[in-house]
Parts: C-alpha cells; structure tokens; sequence
C-alpha cells in the first residue's frame, strides 16, 4: 500500500521513523511518502519537507509566520493529490494535521493518526472535528483512551513508542562518551533547553547560571539536531559547559541529573532514571494566550501521567536562578531524589509496556482488510 506520514518536530520524526521500520516489516511493498525529519528518510521514506522549515513556537510566532504556514498547507494537499496515497498517517503536530485532515477526509482519504492531539490539554471542541475527519486514532497516553471516551469516542491505545525507541538504542560505554566529548569525570548535569530557536534563547541563559554554583558538577547542553553549535555558543561563559550535538539518549544514560524543557523530553529523562526539573518560558504574549487555553493542573508529562507532582516545574516567572538553584540542590540529594526514583518506576508501569509501532501498524493493516 501506499502511506503518506506528516509528522513535525524531532519527537515526530523519531516516532515516525520507528512506525516507517514497521511499516516495511509488516507490508513488504509500502511505498512510503512523509514530511518529517532525517530518521524517517532513513528509515525508508520519502521525505517531502523537514520539520526544520516549520518549526514555529507559541502563537506570537505562528501569526508572524502565517504566510508561510500557508503555503505549507497548499503545497501538501497538491501533494497529496498527487501521490494519491492509501492510508494518510498523522503524527501528533496538530495545528498543521488537523487542518489537512478536514480536507482529506473530505476528499475520501482513508484517515490515521498517530500520537493524538493535545486536546486533552485545551479546546477539547476540537474533539468533534477529529471524529468527524479522522478514521481510526492510536493513543500513546493512557488517560487520553480514557479522555476520549467523555465525548463516545473509540481509540486505540498502544503503549508509549518511548519504551522502544530507548530499549533499541545502540549503547555507548560511559568511559567512551566522556572521552570523546572531553568531559570529565564530575557527575553530570544535562542541560535540555528544547529544539526551537525562540525556547533554547529563554531558557538556556537561565539554565547557564548553574555551574558556578555547583562547581562539583560537570554541565552538558543537549544540542537539538534542528540547530548547529553555532547558535548555542553565544550563550556559553563557563568553562565547566561542555557540548554534545544529538546524543542526548546517550548524555542522559550517563546523567546525574538534569534540567529539562518541557516537553518530550521531560518523559525521555524520567524513562532514563534521571531525577529533572522541568522549565518553561516563552514570549510574554504567547504565555497569556496560552495559560486562558490551557487547563490542566501540570504541563510536564511525568506529571500528567502520574496525576501528582512527580517532578518540580518551574513556569515562566517562576523560573528564576534562586528558584532553580533550591530545586536543583534537592534532587540532587536527600528525599526529594529518592522519592523520584519510586515515582519513575511506577510511571514506567503505567505507559503499557513496548512494541507502540509493532502494535499501531498491526491494527492499521487488520482495519484495512476488514
């Protein structure tokens, strides 16, 4: 059969990559066509756009960029057309699928996603739209099977693609990192100030306030393969900041403890063991805008999934250096540490065990003879 992928971001493209590899398993003449990233052109598929070319933060920065977002959303329905694929695959990235899923469905596409949208989170009207214009859902939270039953909605959950993506990974010797990325032999801090420009610029200046006063630790930025060193290095005064470019599954298999923006990234720490605290800033409008949209007690997915305050977050004005610098001495040592390391083992219990794109695909292939 014939597949087009629309993912965004670098979690969609992981996660579309590893849905890609089962695709290939499972029907040995898909014909794959996908917007996403340098894993799933790896991992077979044709890749049409990168997620680099849309990668616009909060509000204030999609309306400025509103024209362009435009023009994305034209070029893909053409493409579509042209392709004329089976099965249309959504992954997560729901401002720009939930729009070309409106136009597919009524242009008899047969409809997927994978990885819902965040109408959990807000503007949960949105959820009439998706019944309307999306065929079959796969869910990789438990709460959200059960969010959607609310609104007489049947979906698929299929476990947290996660489990897998950091079960299969090619391991690296902790000896062997650390030479050859020159750290030394402190414990390590990661520093994970997200993906996007407009993040990293908010964030990581207030992370970087921290190796002066924890001198006994080695401090290591995370750098997103969407952005090159060149952009972080403006942010980096202290000789004890190191950095690594797209390894953070191997900084984090080695980490003490982290500072994470929200995000994937909070759930990736946590599966990893890594006691973290969780940051989020972002421009002053986009924040107001969003806090009226926005109504859930948490914004970190540790917290979400657990239901209770695994992990500290810190958001927008609370994010300061003095607020940082006591949430940061508490993970480190003493209770707060050791009561995360409970939390973590519970969390991973609660995401279903592996196999999500095993799982996803053997569903979306079982609709598709019925």
């Amino acid at each position: 059969m014939k597949y087009y992928i629309i993912a965004g971001e670098a979690s969609g493209d992981l996660h579309g990559s590893n849905l890609i590899k089962q695709l290939k398993i499972q029907d040995k003449n898909a014909d794959i066509r996908c917007w996403g990233g340098d894993l799933m052109e790896t991992a077979g598929g044709t890749l049409v756009k990168h997620y680099k070319e849309r990668a616009f933060m909060g509000f204030a920065e999609v309306i400025k960029n509103l024209s362009t977002i435009l023009g994305f959303i034209k070029f893909c329905k053409k493409d579509i057309l042209e392709f004329n694929p089976d099965k249309l695959i959504f992954i997560d990235n729901s401002g720009f699928n939930l729009r070309i899923a409106k136009w597919a469905k009524a242009e008899n596409f047969n409809t997927i996603y994978y990885i819902s949208p965040q109408v959990w989170a807000s503007r949960s009207g949105r959820v009439k739209a998706i019944k309307r214009d999306i065929d079959e859902m796969y869910v990789i939270l438990p709460f959200v099977k059960d969010f959607y039953k609310k609104f007489n909605y049947e979906v698929n959950f299929v476990g947290h693609p996660l489990l897998d993506a950091i079960s299969n990974r090619v391991q690296i010797s902790e000896n062997d990192f650390r030479t050859k990325h020159n750290l030394s032999n402190k414990p390590i801090i990661a520093l994970l100030p997200g993906s996007r420009k407009q993040e990293i610029t908010k964030l990581l200046s207030v992370m970087l306030k921290m190796p002066a006063k924890f001198n006994n630790f080695q401090f290591v930025i995370a750098g997103a393969p969407s952005q090159d060193y060149e952009f972080y290095k403006q942010f980096i005064t202290s000789e004890n900041v190191q950095f690594v470019s797209n390894k953070t599954y191997d900084l984090l298999s080695i980490s003490y403890a982290a500072i994470v923006t929200s995000g994937t990234a909070t759930l990736e720490t946590a599966l990893f063991k890594v006691p973290e605290i969780v940051c989020y800033k972002t421009s002053w409008l986009s924040y107001q805008i969003g806090k009226r949209l926005i109504n859930l007690k948490f914004i970190s997915l540790v917290n979400l999934i657990m239901d209770k305050e695994v992990v500290k977050e810190l958001i927008q004005d609370d994010l300061t250096e003095e607020s940082l610098t006591v949430e940061l001495q508490k993970i480190i040592e003493g209770k707060d540490r050791d009561q995360m390391f409970l939390d973590y083992f519970d969390l991973e219990k609660k995401l279903g065990g592996k196999g999500a794109s095993k799982k996803t695909v053997e569903l979306i292939l079982k609709n598709a003879k019925i």
